[in-house]
């Protein structure tokens, strides 16, 4: 179990970091950075949770973008910025790049004929790598987009949290 906390707190650790630089790439106000941190840490924490207790890895990415989407409109009213601007950088640390790497490098593969004799399994591994990038990525889209599209003619402040949850 404390090797469960570490792991979750290292992974936290990492993804606040990662957010926050994303941030600044996106030009993100510095006051909102902190809030930026908090939401892609816990978002990639809970993932990483989520995959521990066996959840699967699109789905653990679609319970956690969904959180960190919902709680990017609580955090927007209270860092006073659209929650746009927070949950684009938050869930990039979420976004499969191992996997589009993978696909990528395995596609160039296939330019060589000598590898292609000697990996057979080559193709099966393109597809169903690009099968998980998209779904990944498909995840991560729909999962911010739900809160938008709930609260989309509502301010932060006219939202009941207590009747909601």
């Amino acid at each position: 179990m404390i090797d469960l906390i570490l792991a979750v707190l290292l992974d936290f650790s990492l993804a606040f970091f990662v957010a926050c630089c994303w941030g600044i790439l996106f030009g993100t106000p510095f006051k909102a950075l902190w809030m930026v941190g908090l939401l892609g840490g816990f978002g990639h924490a809970l993932r990483f949770v989520l995959l521990d207790f066996e959840v699967g890895l699109i789905a653990s990415t679609f319970v956690a973008s969904i959180v960190v989407g919902l709680s990017g409109i609580a955090g927007a009213h209270k860092v006073h910025t659209p929650p746009v601007v927070l949950t684009m950088p938050a869930c990039i640390t979420m976004i499969p790049g191992l996997y589009a790497y993978r696909t990528m490098l395995a596609l160039i593969k296939l330019s060589d004929k000598s590898i292609l004799d000697h990996q057979t399994d080559i193709i099966p591994n393109i597809a169903h790598n690009a099968v998980l990038t998209f779904s990944l990525l498909i995840a991560l889209a729909v999962g911010i987009s739900v809160s938008a599209i709930f609260f989309r003619n509502k301010s932060a402040k006219d939202i009941r949290w207590s009747k909601l949850i």
